[in-house]
């Protein structure tokens, strides 16, 4: 189960809102993520979760309220790494699989030698090393996604934020990535999940916030929102919260 310490929040979120144009789409959002825990954040597609993560990041700017990340606003001069999985993926397709993934650890700072045996290491992990020199366009989908969660962890980050990172993959690789993370985290690493997939977040945070139309309906650790409802598991809980009228919604 992941590690949690209340009293270190590296990840805080206050009175945050964002608007596109007309439409409001996260509205005055406020929580924290504990240093060292696995943290999900759950909604329907459009809810504003990856809106929020993005903003985090500095790629959005808030319409109002603060999203810090160790008491300071996202900058590219942090002290803290910081990786992050999009659910848009992007790599070179036409370059080899080690030749990504070593340039992508050079842009993180690693020199190519260690970028190199880090790659290999990883590769052989997820059973892919006799593709280390094929260019990416000839692997699958699946396989492109372990490639691109490679470069996401190549330097060892302290915050991971994953946008769907079992997406598209089957039961045994789900399996292999949860295993992944939780050794990143027992190595100390804080991590963020966006996930469909509630019985992996169930199992594996120790607190989530989830969100319906930009606002927060539930929000603490699972076993305390889990006994608030009865005892359902999250599934429902997600299933029961976007069946209800917006007036039903308890806004927390």
């Amino acid at each position: 189960m992941t590690k949690n310490n209340s009293a270190n929040p590296v990840i805080q979120v206050e009175n945050f809102s964002i608007s596109f144009g007309n439409k409001q789409v996260v509205k005055d959002l406020s929580f924290q993520v504990n240093k060292g825990e696995i943290f999900g954040l759950l909604g329907s597609n459009g809810s504003g979760k990856t809106t929020t993560l993005r903003a985090l990041l500095g790629i959005y700017k808030p319409s109002t309220g603060k999203l810090l990340i160790n008491g300071q606003p996202f900058s590219v001069d942090r002290q803290l790494k910081i990786g992050y999985l999009p659910e848009e993926r992007g790599l070179y397709k036409k370059e080899t699989v080690i030749d990504v993934m070593c340039y992508f650890g050079q842009l993180k700072g690693l020199d190519r030698k260690t970028a190199r045996q880090i790659s290999l290491d990883y590769l052989k992990k997820v059973d892919l090393l006799e593709f280390a020199n094929t260019k990416i366009v000839k692997l699958s989908g699946g396989q492109q996604q372990k490639i691109q969660l490679g470069i996401t962890i190549i330097d060892n980050p302290d915050i991971l934020i994953l946008d769907e990172p079992t997406k598209g993959f089957d039961p045994v690789n789900r399996q292999l990535l949860m295993d992944m993370i939780f050794d990143l985290n027992k190595q100390g690493a804080t991590i963020i999940i966006i996930s469909h997939q509630l019985d992996e977040v169930e199992k594996i945070c120790g607190r989530i916030l989830l969100l319906k139309d930009g606002v927060a309906i539930e929000y603490g650790k699972v076993n305390e929102i889990k006994d608030r409802h009865g005892g359902k598991s999250i599934n429902e809980i997600f299933i029961e919260t976007y069946t209800k009228k917006p007036e039903e919604a308890k806004n927390v």
